[in-house]
C-alpha cells in the first residue's frame, strides 16, 4: 500500500437557486468579493450537485478535486474508490462501501433560501432509493446585516401547523405564510444546530456557516420562483418524486419555541485541553450516529499519530502548516484539507482553528 498524506483539496463553487457568496470571497481574501449564484462551496465533496442544465455547467459539478504531493490534480472520489481501505478503512468499506458518508459546505445567505425540508433515511429509501438520507448541522461562523435584519435561521413548525394547512400555503405560494409557520431564531458566531431530515427549515439571509451532512443533494422546496421573480425548475421543487409525494417528506411534528432550542440548538464539550491545542466536540455520535463535528484551535502545534477514520478539516481561523515525514502544505482561512483514514502521522503548526467533519459511526 502506497503512503497516504493530507490532501488539500481545491476551492470548489457550486451554483444554487439563491443569492450569496460574498462571504466566502472575504474570508478567502479574494478580490472584488460579490454575492452571486455560487454561494456555498463543497468541502472535500464526493457528491454531484443536483442542478438543472445551464450554460457553462461542469460535468461534474460538486465533485472535490485534490492535489497531490507532485502537483497532480485528481477527483476526490477517484482516489477514494482506486484505494477504498486506504482512505476509507476496512471496518467503513464493510459497511458503507467506497461513500464517504458525508458531505461538508461553506454556505453564505445574501437572502432567505427557500422554504424547505430534506428527506429522513425512510423517505430517502422510499421515495429515492437511496440508503442517506439529508439530516444536516450548521455551525455558524460569521454574519452580516442585510436590509437591517441580523442573521436568523427559521425552523420547525409551530403548534397548529398541519399537513393540509402547509400544503394549502404551498398552492397559495404565500411565502410569508409559510415562514410563520417556523420558529425564527437569531443566531451568532459558534451556534450550532441540527436539521435532521423532514424538519422543515430556511437559511435566512446573512449566515455564513459551515454545512455537515448526510452524502446527498435532496431538497424538497416549497418556493416555486426565485427572489427575482424566475421559476424555479420543478426538480428543484419536488426532486421529480411529484407534488402529491414531497408533503410526505416532511415531518409535521409541533414545537413550542423553548421545544425547538432544547432539540435542535448543540452545546459543545470540550475533549482535549493544554496550552498547545484545544479540541471540543459539537455533535458527538451518540446525539447522531449520522456524523461527527469538532473543533481543532491549534495555539501552536497538535500532532496525530494515528487517524481513528478519515475526515476533513476546513480552516476557519488564522493560518499554519501541516507537515508530515518531508512534506508540508500551507493552509490558510477556507482552505480544505482530507485526512486519508491510513494517513502518516502528521503535525498542525500556527495559530489556527479548523472544524473536523467525520463519517458515520460505524
Amino acid at each position: 500500500m502506497n503512503k497516504l498524506y493530507p490532501l488539500k483539496t481545491k476551492p470548489n463553487r457550486c451554483w444554487r437557486c439563491y443569492l450569496g457568496g460574498k462571504l466566502i470571497d472575504v474570508m478567502r481574501e479574494e478580490e472584488n468579493p460579490s454575492d452571486g449564484y455560487f454561494p456555498e462551496d463543497w468541502l472535500a465533496s464526493t457528491v454531484v450537485a443536483v442542478n438543472p442544465d445551464r450554460e457553462g455547467k461542469p460535468e461534474f459539478e460538486g465533485l472535490s478535486i485534490a492535489v497531490l504531493d507532485n502537483g497532480e490534480e485528481k477527483y476526490l472520489k477517484d482516489l477514494i474508490e482506486a484505494d477504498p481501505e486506504g482512505f476509507l478503512g476496512r471496518e467503513h468499506v464493510e459497511k458503507f462501501g467506497t461513500n464517504l458518508g458525508v458531505l461538508a459546505k461553506f454556505l453564505d445567505s445574501a437572502e432567505k433560501l427557500p422554504v424547505q425540508c430534506h428527506p429522513d433515511k425512510k423517505a430517502a429509501k422510499d421515495f429515492f432509493k437511496s440508503d442517506y438520507g439529508k439530516t444536516e448541522a450548521w455551525f455558524i461562523l460569521d454574519g452580516r446585516t442585510i436590509d437591517g435584519e441580523e442573521p436568523y435561521i427559521l425552523m420547525g413548525f409551530k403548534e397548529g401547523v398541519t399537513k393540509e394547512k402547509w400544503r394549502e400555503l404551498f398552492e397559495k405560494q404565500d411565502i410569508k405564510g409559510m415562514d410563520d409557520c417556523m420558529h425564527k431564531i437569531r443566531v451568532k458566531k459558534g451556534d450550532v444546530y441540527i436539521i435532521e431530515g423532514g424538519c422543515p427549515h430556511a437559511i435566512g439571509s446573512g449566515c455564513l456557516l459551515l454545512e455537515i451532512q448526510e452524502p446527498t443533494d435532496y431538497t424538497i422546496s416549497m418556493e416555486k420562483y426565485n427572489s427575482q421573480g424566475e421559476p424555479n425548475p420543478e426538480n428543484l421543487i419536488h426532486q421529480g418524486i411529484g407534488y402529491d409525494k414531497m408533503f410526505e417528506c416532511f415531518h409535521y411534528d409541533n414545537f413550542t419555541p423553548e421545544q425547538v432550542l432544547e432539540n435542535y440548538k448543540l452545546e459543545p464539550e470540550i475533549d482535549e485541553e493544554n496550552s498547545d491545542y484545544r479540541i471540543t466536540t459539537h455533535i458527538s455520535y451518540e446525539r447522531t450516529p449520522i456524523f461527527s463535528l469538532k473543533r481543532l484551535d491549534v495555539f501552536t502545534s497538535y500532532t496525530r499519530e494515528k487517524a481513528e477514520r478519515p475526515s476533513s478539516l476546513s480552516v476557519v481561523e488564522g493560518k499554519g502548516k501541516i507537515k508530515w515525514e518531508n512534506s508540508e502544505i500551507d493552509v490558510v482561512k477556507g482552505d480544505c484539507i482530507f485526512i486519508p483514514k491510513e494517513t502518516v502521522s502528521f503535525t498542525v503548526e500556527g495559530d489556527i482553528s479548523l472544524i473536523e467533519c467525520l463519517p458515520p459511526r460505524i
